[in-house]
C-alpha cells in the first residue's frame, strides 16, 4: 500500500533547532510518522517537543549542544546512537540570523552564521554518512530558505549560508546517490514562529511581506511536517539533490 512507504517505525531521527519553530514542527510530524526523536538545541529543555513525541509513543532523547562549537557537536551521532539506536534520518535545521547593512555586517557574525548553517550540517553530515553508508540506506535533509534563491535585505550571511547548502545537498547527493543515501533540501518561507517576530511587528515591513505572499498568509511550522515526512521515508528513495521550496506562492509571485 502507497501509506506504508511514509512509515517511520523503527527509525531514529537526528533534527537540530528541535526545541522551537520549524524543528519542533519536523520533529513532531517525524515522530507521529513512528521515528524516535534525537532533539539537538543549544541551551533551555526542550520540553514542549519532547510532550508532543512522546504523546505519539515515540522515544526522545534531550541534548543541548552549541553546534557553533566543533569540539562540543563531536561523536554526536555516536550519541544519539548509543541512546536511540543508528541514525537513519538527519534533519540538519538549527539557524539564526542577524541583520545589519552589508557595509558594516559584523564579522564575527558572519562566522558564527555561516558555522552554524553550513559547517556545522556538513560535519553532522558526515558523521551519520558514517553509519548510513555502513547500512547503505539513509536520509538527509537539509533546511535551506527561499533566501536559497534571493538575496534578501541586509542578511549577507544568511543568504550566503543558504545558497551554499543547496550546493552542499547537490554536491553530497552526487557522492552518495548509488551508496544508499538520499539528502535533499527544503526551502521554506515566511513561518509563524517566534525567531522573526521583529519581521512580523514591524508596522512597515510586515504588511509588505504578506502582500508579497500569494497565499495570503505565514506558514505553521506543522505544515512542514508532510513535506519531511515524505524526504524522511521510503516514499522518496528516488529523490536526491533536490531543492524544495514551500513558501506559500513566495517565490511564484
Amino acid at each position: 500500500m502507497i501509506l506504508d512507504l511514509f512509515q517511520l517505525n523503527g527509525r531514529t531521527a537526528l533534527v537540530t533547532g528541535a526545541r522551537r519553530g520549524l524543528g519542533r514542527g519536523i520533529a513532531v510530524g517525524l515522530a507521529e510518522a513512528g521515528a524516535d526523536i534525537a532533539c539537538v538545541s543549544r541551551s533551555g529543555e526542550a520540553t514542549e517537543t519532547r510532550q508532543q513525541v512522546e504523546a505519539a509513543g515515540r522515544r526522545f532523547l534531550d541534548i543541548q549542544v552549541d553546534l557553533a562549537d566543533p569540539d562540543a557537536r563531536a561523536g554526536l551521532a555516536d550519541r544519539v546512537a548509543d541512546e536511540l539506536g543508528p541514525v537513519d534520518i538527519l534533519v540538519n535545521n538549527a539557524g539564526g540570523g542577524g541583520r545589519q547593512p552589508a557595509e558594516t555586517f559584523s564579522m564575527d557574525i558572519w562566522r558564527h552564521q555561516l558555522e552554524v548553517h553550513l559547517t556545522a550540517s556538513f560535519d553532522l553530515s558526515q558523521q551519520a554518512a558514517t553509519g548510513m553508508l555502513e547500512r547503505g540506506r539513509g536520509k538527509i535533509i537539509n533546511i535551506g530558505s527561499v533566501m536559497t534563491f534571493q538575496g534578501g535585505v541586509d542578511i549577507p550571511a544568511y543568504a550566503s549560508a543558504k545558497h551554499a547548502v543547496a550546493g552542499m545537498t547537490r554536491a553530497l547527493a552526487a557522492s552518495w546517490a548509488g551508496r544508499g543515501i538520499n539528502i535533499n533540501c527544503i526551502c521554506p518561507g515566511y513561518f509563524d514562529t517566534d525567531l522573526p517576530a521583529v519581521l512580523k511587528e514591524d508596522p512597515v515591513r510586515a504588511p509588505q511581506i504578506l502582500a508579497r505572499i500569494p497565499m495570503g498568509r505565514w506558514g505553521q511550522p506543522e505544515e512542514l511536517a508532510g513535506l519531511a515526512v515524505f524526504l524522511a521515508s521510503d516514499a522518496s528513495n528516488y529523490m536526491h539533490g533536490s531543492v524544495i521550496p514551500i513558501d506559500g506562492g513566495w517565490l511564484a509571485g
